[in-house]
């Protein structure tokens, strides 16, 4: 079967039939349409036909040939189909079905054909459009198993801080080789990639900053040459968080949040997606906040951010889902890393008493919900959102 992705617009295919006295017999057993224009030379000659004429939908039912068996070949869910019906056709009569791919919708799968029928004489006997809904065999968890492992290659971009380190080596240990991203901190990047290698993994570092198209596009195709491919982006990226009231709070400070959140992901998927498309397969993982949930006071710059990164990533996994991939989001609270390590030791000793498992997170939690997402056991999950709170949002 010709997977949706391969069919192009434009895609031609044609057969050829001799219409005989027997499709006619048989057709008139099948469907009791016995009709004396069809089957008696005698009550024909007295119509402006002269001579029988075989049915339309005889000549018709040859498109389902040709959707079934050329374009798109097994597994065509036929569903849609209008007919106009030219000139007859008669015993005798040579005809030639063409089809052609006219329109492909990725929402439901599906293609449409223009569909003629012409006749010995290159004329015009029946026109029409076909939809067809390509059905593609079901994976079974086996077979998956068994293609997974040419698909464990995952770039962790912010891969020196908290989160991204824990992710680094747990995905490490899950059997990915590993494209350690980092911006200003090569030395802890070199000793993530020495902790990966002691494990026996394979990684790889990798620099760039994500607001700069052009640096990601060097970074993603460094990573791509690299590895050959990306099969799973945790995108890990992060930046210094001050709480400011809203009298102090400028347009750039929310300006800084937007841009690592929302411009940065734009540039990593802008130059990632292609590469999963190809492969017919790809995991996102984007790092959101419990606080879009739960809101924290002075923190407005990053939760608009965040809100915003929610919204982005839930419209991408809509549109990319027909194409293989998958984007999902992981909304941690409360995590112990630097990112909070100027809050006041109060403050977190209150969000701990807060939780109902009385205690932050750790990075290693937010890295086994990304190890999650990037495995196998997740390719039924797309656009949903994991909390890693603790229980202190509960939905």
């Amino acid at each position: 079967m010709n997977k949706f992705e391969s069919i192009k617009i434009g895609d031609k295919a044609e057969i050829k039939h001799k219409i005989t006295k027997n499709d006619i017999d048989k057709f008139v057993d099948l469907t009791g349409d016995d009709n004396r224009l069809h089957v008696d030379s005698d009550y024909a000659s007295k119509t402006s036909f002269k001579k029988p004429v075989a049915h339309g939908m005889l000549s018709a039912s040859f498109i389902s040939t040709i959707i079934g068996t050329k374009i798109p070949g097994d597994g065509a869910l036929w569903f849609s189909q209008s007919l106009e019906f030219h000139l007859p056709v008669r015993i005798g009569d040579h005809i030639t079905i063409k089809a052609e791919v006219i329109k492909k919708t990725s929402r439901t799968n599906s293609i449409e054909l223009s569909t003629d029928i012409f006749n010995q004489n290159k004329e015009k006997v029946t026109s029409g459009i076909a939809k067809v809904k390509i059905i593609e065999q079901l994976v079974s968890k086996k077979d998956i198993r068994l293609n997974f492992s040419e698909k464990n290659t995952a770039l962790v971009i912010g891969g020196t801080g908290g989160i991204g380190k824990a992710t680094c080596l747990q995905l490490a240990r899950d059997g990915f080789k590993v494209a350690i991203h980092y911006n200003k901190n090569i030395d802890e990047a070199k000793k993530i990639k020495k902790k990966i290698i002691e494990m026996k993994g394979e990684a790889i570092i990798v620099s760039a900053d994500i607001t700069n198209i052009n640096e990601t596009e060097i970074l993603i195709t460094d990573v791509i040459r690299k590895f050959k491919k990306i099969s799973v982006l945790a995108n890990c990226s992060t930046s210094h968080l001050p709480n400011i009231d809203f009298n102090s709070l400028e347009w750039n400070d929310i300006k800084v949040q937007l841009d690592i959140n929302i411009l940065g992901t734009f540039n990593l998927l802008k130059n990632v997606i292609p590469n999963m498309i190809e492969n017919n397969y790809g995991k996102i993982i984007n790092i959101t906040t419990q606080a879009t949930e739960k809101t924290t006071s002075e923190w407005s710059h990053y939760i608009t951010a965040k809100s915003a990164l929610n919204g982005f990533s839930k419209a991408l996994a809509l549109e990319l889902a027909p194409k293989g991939i998958r984007i999902n989001l992981v909304s941690p609270g409360m995590t112990n890393t630097d990112l909070v390590a100027n809050l006041p030791e109060k403050t977190r000793l209150l969000s701990a008493a807060q939780t109902p498992l009385r205690r932050i997170a750790n990075p290693e939690d937010i890295a086994n919900a990304i190890s999650f997402l990037a495995s196998n056991k997740s390719d039924y999950l797309t656009g949903e959102t994991i909390r890693v709170n603790g229980g202190q949002v509960m939905i």
